[in-house]
């Protein structure tokens, strides 16, 4: 800033014409569906033939607009279906605090308990209880991460409900 160049200008024009260009597309809320946030997770257990690894991935939905998403290939070959979900979980578990975080930030509360939707009885059991932890600590880490924020559902930086849709 203290000793803009040419190319610095260059750089700055070829965004603000970007931005020009991009004017059209976004995320469109609408204002009567209610500001709720929740997100899916989900996992293919060996997925890969190549070399088994499972392919995972979450959505995350502010009311009925789809804000972030990914999927891909864990880097861990999963023993079992309960570990490849888990895993999905507690990565859209740590995508929709960050959100949350960043929505607190911007000075937005909301209004509804968040949600995330899980698949796998296996991983929505071992979310909430600890007894079934001993079969699997192979998962510890994201135990604990997901345990722990399903455990605090009276405070505000918790996960509030962890549910399995009904297929």
């Amino acid at each position: 800033m203290h000793a803009p160049t040419k190319s610095h200008w260059a750089t700055v024009k070829h965004i603000l014409r970007y931005l020009k260009g991009m004017s059209s597309f976004g995320l469109h809320l609408n204002r009567g569906s209610s500001l709720s946030l929740h997100g899916f997770t989900d996992a293919d257990w060996e997925g890969s033939i190549d070399d088994r690894k499972s392919t995972d991935g979450y959505i995350v939905f502010l009311g009925t607009t789809p804000i972030s998403w990914k999927s891909g290939k864990q880097c861990i070959v999963a023993r079992s279906s309960t570990k490849a979900e888990y895993k999905a979980l507690a990565d859209g578990i740590a995508e929709v605090f960050w959100i949350c975080y960043m929505l607190s930030d911007l000075c937005f509360s909301l209004s509804y308990v968040t949600t995330i939707w899980c698949d796998n009885l296996g991983a929505t059991y071992l979310s909430a209880n600890p007894v079934f932890y001993a079969r699997i600590k192979h998962v510890e880490v994201d135990y604990y991460f997901v345990h722990n924020r399903v455990a605090k559902k009276g405070d505000t930086d918790s996960l509030h409900t962890l549910q399995r849709p009904i297929r």
